[in-house]
């Protein structure tokens, strides 16, 4: 048995197929499925159930891979004991960010870790919350940035810092009267908001619950992934949005008088780097995890007075 034989069978469930596995591999599918024949060969099981599509383990074959990924696991721990010891960050860094956070965080911090860590390598996704924790789960992903709490007992979760919600209303909307805003005051059917799938939406229907009922919204159903185009929704077609206080650092000066903010205690989405239960390369995480801290206006890290909205839409 090889440390190889034991990645390529853990790529074959990951993937569930062994095309793809060879592909994530980099070798032909012939040389995976040798080595992994081998392998069933010297332990006398099967290891997978061919006769399915997509292929999938057999109870047995269950049982060896799931003690395949640890074995890996402390065998990647060897080479970052010998990283530590040498005070060295290298390596391969994959990360998962949802789309309502990165174009407003890693601009800054992808420029100064890449030059304080060279041999790093950053691969960086954009993808929802949910395909971020299954990704997790499946160890395609090093560590996501994304709103928490999750409630997933797979995942560990390391709080960053709070971010504001904050209003964004047009000049005509009864919102730009006021100073500060409390839940009270928003009416849905003037609200622009992300489409389903999005934490932020669940969030932020979260915040106007109180108000909120299935049909109040306007006749125009506008489906967008972009915090960007809720901006240009609410300047050119009146109403409001609820953004995220990081977005509103490129607005111009008559941009600004359209934001309001919220009466304390201030809505708020906790946001975490969050890791496999089980992680590894726990020095290139940390020193990513302090990049990001570097680049984060201090009166975020703290809690303080603010209210945490949870990602899970609450339908009472």
């Amino acid at each position: 048995m090889t440390t190889v034989q034991l990645e390529y069978v853990v790529a074959v469930d990951t993937y569930r197929s062994f095309v793809t596995a060879a592909e994530k591999c980099f070798v032909t599918q012939p040389t995976l499925s040798m080595q992994i024949q081998k392998l069933e060969d010297e332990l006398g099981i099967k290891l997978f159930d061919r006769s399915k599509l997509p292929v999938v383990p057999t109870e047995i074959g269950a049982a060896v891979i799931a003690q395949g990924r640890v074995i890996l696991k402390e065998n990647a721990r060897i080479r970052e004991i010998i990283a530590d010891q040498k005070k060295e960050v290298q390596g391969t860094l994959k990360v998962g960010i949802i789309p309502t956070l990165a174009p407003y965080l890693l601009p800054r911090v992808l420029t100064s870790f890449m030059k304080k860590y060279p041999k790093v390598k950053l691969e960086v996704w954009e993808y929802s919350t949910e395909q971020i924790i299954l990704l997790l789960r499946q160890e395609q992903l090093d560590c996501g940035l994304l709103a928490t709490p999750l409630h997933n007992q797979h995942l560990e979760e390391h709080p960053l810092f709070y971010e504001n919600f904050v209003i964004f209303t047009a000049k005509s909307n009864k919102l730009s009267d006021k100073k500060l805003i409390q839940p009270e005051d928003l009416e849905t059917k003037d609200i622009w908001v992300l489409n389903e799938g999005h934490c932020m939406r669940n969030q932020v229907l979260n915040i106007c619950r109180d108000k909120f009922s299935m049909g109040e919204f306007k006749n125009l159903e506008y489906n967008t992934g972009s915090v960007e185009t809720l901006k240009r929704m609410v300047e050119l077609n009146e109403g409001y949005t609820i953004l995220p206080e990081l977005s509103l650092q490129d607005l111009s000066a008559k941009q600004m008088n359209m934001v309001r903010f919220f009466k304390a205690p201030e809505p708020v989405r906790e946001i975490s780097l969050v890791t496999h239960r089980y992680f590894i390369k726990q020095g290139v995480i940390e020193a990513f995890k302090k990049e990001i801290l570097a680049h984060v206006p201090e009166k975020m890290k703290a809690k303080k007075t603010r209210k945490v909205i949870d990602i899970a839409l609450d339908k009472k």
